[in-house]
């Protein structure tokens, strides 16, 4: 899978996670933070350590690390191709 296809997909996997029941296209500027993040990230704690800090900056709202690790470990398997895109 090429970078496109990954941002596609975490992308969508990202919009349908919802943490704070926003609906959809309320979190653009955090998928596209959590996503720039994924190409960095070498491992799931990493990226979900990210993933709290951009929501939570945003929403002035804590999501418990567990939450993160969950959709970290889905998008890092996305990036290694181990994971269904869908």
């Amino acid at each position: 899978m090429d970078t496109i296809e990954i941002n596609h997909f975490a992308a969508d996997l990202l919009e349908r996670w919802d943490p704070f029941d926003q609906g959809p296209g309320a979190y653009e500027t955090e998928i596209a933070d959590v996503i720039a993040a994924l190409h960095e990230a070498a491992h799931p704690s990493e990226l979900a350590e990210r993933i709290r800090l951009i929501y939570e900056h945003s929403y002035e709202f804590w999501i418990p690390h567990e939450v993160c690790m969950d959709i970290s470990y889905k998008l890092i398997a996305l990036k290694y191709g181990a994971g269904s895109p869908l």
